[in-house]
Parts: structure tokens; sequence; C-alpha cells
């Protein structure tokens, strides 16, 4: 029954694959010219998002949003965990209104379309070289300024086992978010690890459904600077981590990352 399960899992997978291959080729024509002008950077935000709902409703995933407060008038920063890449591109369509830019791991360079897709509009990480990753962070600073937000996994990357049980965090984000002292917006994904699982676990859970995604109450630029950056990161951690330990009680500790 598992390994039926896993095969019905691994169709769903190439599905998505095609539907997000064809979807990137399409949109490619409008994407690409808007991505050549700082001045119309922003739309094409604005098609990405439409890109996201494309995918969503090709590929029946639904999102649940459980947010009861505003989120703040100026750009900020989002700090979420990441157990798929459905975290990505849903990111789009649930947080619509105000533009921001990934930072993300520099290996998505290696593919070519996406290549051309995230280098233009959102800023690669380069884990392994501290110089390249501290000229990231002075972009992500510029980009601020211009009245974008930024979205940044602080855990690295999705964990290797026990997924969703978090890795513990990087600093560069709270570092990040104290010089430019601008909120912080925590994010939940509670449940997107069921949805679609790492592609490189073949046979690993994939199917649609429903998206269950919590958006905390942000953190504010004053409590920002009162705070040092490791209490910083650890209120972010615990504010993240605690819709995963209401839905799975047995999550207890913090995964190592890999350094």
């Amino acid at each position: 029954m598992r390994r039926a399960l896993g095969v019905l899992s691994l169709i769903w997978k190439l599905y998505i694959a095609i539907v997000f291959g064809v979807t990137a080729i399409l949109y490619y024509p409008i994407i690409f010219p808007l991505l050549l002008s700082e001045s119309r950077k922003k739309k094409a935000f604005r098609v990405f998002v439409f890109w996201s709902w494309t995918v969503r409703v090709l590929c029946c995933y639904f999102v649940v949003r459980k947010r009861d407060h505003e989120l703040p008038n100026e750009p900020y920063i989002i700090i979420a965990n990441h157990s798929s890449y459905l975290d990505i591109f849903l990111m789009y369509s649930i947080m619509p209104k105000q533009p921001f830019i990934f930072f993300g791991k520099s290996e998505i360079l290696g593919y070519p379309l996406l290549k051309t897709y995230f280098k233009r509009l959102n800023i690669p990480i380069y884990r392994s070289n501290r110089i390249r990753a501290a000229k990231a962070l002075i972009l992500g600073a510029k980009e601020v300024k211009k009245g974008w937000s930024l979205v940044i996994f602080p855990e690295g990357g999705i964990p290797d086992k026990d997924n969703p049980k978090m890795t513990e965090f990087k600093e560069g984000a709270f570092q990040l978010a104290k010089n430019l002292k601008v909120p912080i917006v925590p994010m939940t994904f509670s449940n997107n690890y069921k949805l679609f699982s790492d592609p490189t676990n073949i046979l690993g859970p994939a199917r649609p459904g429903v998206s269950h995604v919590h958006i905390h109450p942000f953190i504010t630029k004053e409590e920002i600077i009162s705070l040092s950056k490791i209490e910083l990161k650890q209120k972010c951690f615990n504010i993240i981590n605690g819709p995963l330990l209401e839905n799975y009680p047995d999550l207890v500790g913090i995964n190592k990352t890999k350094q």
C-alpha cells in the first residue's frame, strides 16, 4: 500500500514539474522584459503573483491563512520555516500586496530558466563564501531602501530529516533586521511537506490539498532594537515553531544544520 501511494506521489510530482515548466515558458516573454528594467521590476512581481495563482489552480492547491492582525505599512522581513519547495512558490499568492525579494541558495543558478527569473529579481546566497554572503546582505539592504520587503528562510534550506522539525536558525536575517531597523513578520508553513516533498525523495509524499499558513503578529522595530541578535533569533524560532508543536507534538528539540 505504501509503495502504491509512493508511485501516485511520483506521478503527481511529474505533473507539477510539467505544469511549472510549461507555465514558466509561457510567462517568460512577459516577465523577462520587465526584469530588464529596474523601474519595472515591481510589475514583474505582479506577474509572479498571477503565475503563482495559475499553478495553484492547475495543481489544486488551496491555502488557508490564519492572520488576525495588520501587517506593517512599510518594508519588512518575512521569516519562515522551510519544509517544501511549495513554500517559495505559494508565497507570491499568499503575500501579494507588498512586493518582496527572496534570499535563496545560489545552487538555484544552476538551472538555466530559473537562473534568469531568480537572479534578476531575487538575491542568491553563497553560503560557502562569507564575503559574497556579506555582499548579498548589503544588496538586500539597498533593496529595502527601494521599498522591497525580503523573504528569508533562516534554516538555510529544507531539513534533511524529521521534516517538518525545524533546524537551528542562522543569524544573518536577524542581524539584517537590526541593522535596517525594519519589522519582522514570522510565518509558519504547517503541512506543505505533505503536499510536495523533496523531489529527490522519489516516492515521498505529494498530492493536491490545502496548505495551512500561519502569519504571526509582526515584531516591531522597537522590540527588534531592544533585543540582542540571539534573543531575536530565539524569539522568532519559538513563534514559528509554535504551530508545528501544536500539530505535531512529538517534535521536540532542534535539528542541527550542516555547516
